[in-house]
């Protein structure tokens, strides 16, 4: 599974990657966990607000920060 955190590097991207690897952590799952600050590559996703979350290349979230239980339901139904 890769996880991309989309974003500048401001810091609500931060903590949408803290969050992220907190909720990994909580459901025992292993992911590689990416930043991609290229606006390019971020337009790709078709997200125009950041922070943005990607998930095997599905969009989960762009605008908002979720919590670390708002991830793990989302990432569950990957599993």
């Amino acid at each position: 599974m890769v996880i991309k955190i989309l974003g500048s590097g401001c810091r609500n991207c931060a903590k949408l990657q803290e969050n992220t690897e907190k909720a990994l952590k909580e459901i025992g799952m292993e992911a590689e966990v990416l930043k991609v600050e290229d606006f390019e590559e971020i337009m790709e996703y078709g997200v125009m607000t950041t922070p943005g979350l990607v998930v095997d290349d599905k969009v989960i979230a762009s605008g908002k920060v979720l919590k670390p239980k708002e991830i793990v339901k989302a990432l569950q139904d990957f599993k």
